[in-house]
């Protein structure tokens, strides 16, 4: 498993990357795209959503069932990443890569764990 150092991690396996504007992306982490399986769909927010940390703001589809992916910060919706919708698969292939959204106005951001803790987390996991 990859875990970039320069993100942090929620517990419910989504990475935020803190841009110079303050903005930040959100998506989910290795460990979760492969607990996931192959993904075939994705259903995201739109730009001036609000989301709210701990709350659902996406789902996917996999071949295996649909899952909610959460929101690690509580923010507004500033863009989705409209790629993933005709290609949910780069979920699987780059996870650090396919960015769900971009939220601006950010808060909630204090329970984020550096990736030494997100790693030591997942092994308890398995």
């Amino acid at each position: 498993m990859n875990f970039p150092e320069d993100l942090k991690y929620a517990k419910s396996h989504e990475w935020v990357k803190t841009l110079e504007d303050g903005t930040v992306l959100v998506g989910v982490s290795d460990y979760a795209q492969d607990a996931l399986g192959d993904l075939v769909f994705v259903n995201l927010p739109e730009a001036g959503d609000e989301v709210t940390e701990g709350e659902p703001f996406a789902d996917v589809e996999s071949v295996k069932a649909v899952s909610d992916v959460y929101s690690p910060v509580s923010g507004t919706v500033a863009e989705i990443n409209e790629a993933l919708l005709d290609a949910p698969e780069s979920i699987n292939e780059a996870p650090y890569e396919a960015w769900f959204m971009k939220v601006e106005n950010v808060t909630g951001t204090a329970q984020l764990i550096s990736a030494a803790e997100y790693e030591e987390y997942v092994k308890t996991l398995d």
